[in-house]
């Protein structure tokens, strides 16, 4: 894999004082699927898979991983029920089978959605109650099985992170449970399980890895580490998701794409989300939209109504996406920070149209008279991220945001 050039980086956070606290074990690497048996062995004697409804039975990694497990001496129980929004009961559902049949260890096998169920049915499987008594503070949980990630999309960093996110099929709240002990006891980053990606999928999650990696850069919670992640992870993205979509058969090219998710994910499991994912959040769970998509279409006008306010921040992102250098002794050979951070919402533009993520909020069903309850669920159940934009915004602005965007 070809190292990339930080010259022009500059990490943005608190220098001063921050925490950083992220125990994971990543095994990265083509082929290191293979090594799921022994590496689950570690945990536990009997493993619930968690996965998705289709697609790792259609590509046979399910059978694969069930033969592995088996030669390693770990029994496989596989519960493939996870939808592409993960539900709560769903994780309830799981979580009981879990407890029935005494797993001790769970594998997300799969993209974001059966990692982050994954994460949670392990979690639930060792407390009581409903999810969302967890997700909203109501109850604090004690403890929670092994849990083992195994990625098979380049996006949501769910195996570096101590997120869940999870969707409530009654309210349509969609909100992370968050807790270190749904952090992955060990994660597989393995690019050869990716060379069955639709292109689609490509798009939709690479902008969600380039979106977390934004919003950890400019976060108010971020810090130097962070910053290095999301900033490095940004150029990463930017110099090789036109090539994985151009060829998605390019090991070299995933596992660039690959690491930039996994910096991705840990950048924002340590500084939290931003705006664009707690305004998006309300859309996929009211409309079941593709998450990635939704990012896409909110993602230029919070640009535009953000960069004035941290123009360092912004000029920075610019030129890891491959704008000019920043400006030196000779100051006609570069834009000026301003110019860069101005010319970011065009980037974001242009980098939409060739990964071909062009939705609307209207094309995934959005109307008018769905403006308030979006707002009113940002704030309801993402304010701590809206908190964390650089911007402060108000209830109106957000409105308006999404107004735009329709």
């Amino acid at each position: 894999m070809r190292l990339i050039d930080i010259k022009n980086i500059i990490l943005e956070g608190n220098m001063n004082h921050f925490n950083y606290y992220l125990p994971v074990n990543l095994l990265f690497g083509a082929g290191r699927v293979s090594e799921i048996g022994e590496v689950t062995a570690r945990y536990g004697k009997k493993a619930l898979i968690v996965t998705g409804q289709t697609s790792t039975k259609r590509t046979g990694l399910l059978d694969r991983v069930c033969g592995l497990l088996i030669k390693a001496g770990v029994e496989p129980l596989v519960f493939a029920e996870i939808e592409s929004n993960p539900l709560t009961t769903t994780v309830m559902r799981g979580a009981a089978t879990a407890m029935r049949e005494e797993c001790d260890v769970v594998i997300g096998l799969g993209g974001g959605s059966p990692m982050d169920a994954g994460k949670a049915i392990a979690f639930m499987a060792c407390n009581r109650g409903d999810v969302s008594d967890y997700i909203y503070g109501r109850k604090t949980g004690v403890k929670a099985l092994p849990m083992i990630a195994v990625a098979t999309t380049a996006g949501t960093g769910s195996e570096g992170n101590s997120f869940a996110v999870l969707t409530d099929p009654i309210t349509f709240d969609k909100k992370a449970l968050r807790s270190n002990l749904i952090i992955p006891s060990a994660s597989i980053i393995d690019p050869e399980l990716l060379l069955t990606m639709p292109k689609k999928g490509i798009a939709s999650t690479g902008f969600d890895a380039f979106a977390h990696s934004v919003e950890a850069y400019i976060a108010v919670r971020g810090n130097p580490i962070t910053g290095g992640y999301a900033l490095t992870a940004i150029k990463l993205i930017s110099q090789h998701l036109d090539a994985v979509l151009a060829d998605p058969s390019n090991i070299e090219e995933w596992s660039n794409i690959s690491l930039a998710a996994t910096l991705g994910g840990m950048a924002i499991g340590v500084s939290g989300s931003g705006l664009p994912h707690a305004m998006e959040h309300p859309v996929s769970g009211l409309k079941n939209a593709v998450h990635g998509e939704g990012l896409a279409a909110l993602f230029p006008e919070i640009i535009i109504r953000s960069w004035k306010e941290q123009i360092p921040a912004f000029a920075q992102i610019a030129i890891a996406m491959g704008a000019g250098q920043m400006r030196g002794d000779h100051e006609d050979d570069a834009r000026s920070p301003t110019e860069l951070a101005a010319g970011l919402y065009k980037q974001i533009i242009e980098m939409k149209k060739r990964i071909g993520l062009t939705k609307t909020l209207g094309d995934m069903g959005i109307t008018e008279k769905d403006l308030d309850w979006l707002t009113n669920n940002c704030m309801k159940t993402m304010e701590a991220s809206v908190l964390n934009h650089p911007v402060p915004m108000t209830v109106d602005m957000i409105t308006a945001i999404y107004r735009a965007c329709l």
